[in-house]
């Protein structure tokens, strides 16, 4: 597979930021066969490695849960399949006036959206987390954002690559 194809497939694993498989691929760690795991491994390794300005601009590429852009029809497939899949899409009035507070107050508090990997989880427990990590410090949160970025991608990538060889 060539740079182009490489980052053609998986360049939106990390939301909007094909610098990721860009530099995976220029650095050598892309092998074939391709698996979720060293695809994985290879393109976490260089979100760790980027700039603290750049992690936090693939924060902010993510949409808010079940904001405007859920609203609008504008989110990516992965972003719309995995709000979809946990329930985001089908909340009451009440709920989605919660989460748009919730956005709102982690949004001002962060610099960026809130970020959880939802699979496997349901709205009510989206809101539980939500109202928990709103309470922690930005170090401690940017961190946790970071984290669960990566686990969104290596989700993504599970579904796109077997597992092993």
């Amino acid at each position: 597979m060539d740079r182009a194809d490489f980052v053609q497939r998986f360049g939106g694993v990390f939301e909007h930021s094909p610098f990721i498989a860009e530099r995976a691929f220029d650095a050598g760690m892309i092998d074939e066969p391709l698996t979720a795991l060293d695809v994985h491994d290879a393109m976490a390794a260089m979100f760790r490695t980027s700039s603290p300005e750049e992690r936090l601009g693939v924060l902010r590429a993510h949409p808010d849960l079940a904001g405007r852009l859920a609203i609008a029809g504008e989110l990516t497939e992965d972003s719309r399949r995995e709000q979809a899949g946990a329930g985001l899409d089908r909340l009451t009035a009440e709920e989605h006036q919660r989460f748009t507070e919730l956005n709102a107050e982690y949004v001002e508090k962060f610099g960026f959206p809130f970020i959880v990997a939802v699979k496997g989880l349901t709205k009510d427990d989206i809101l539980a987390t939500f109202e928990t990590r709103i309470a922690n410090g930005r170090d401690q949160e940017f961190d946790t954002a970071c984290q669960q970025v990566e686990k969104i991608a290596r989700l993504r990538l599970e579904s796109l690559l077997p597992e092993s060889h």
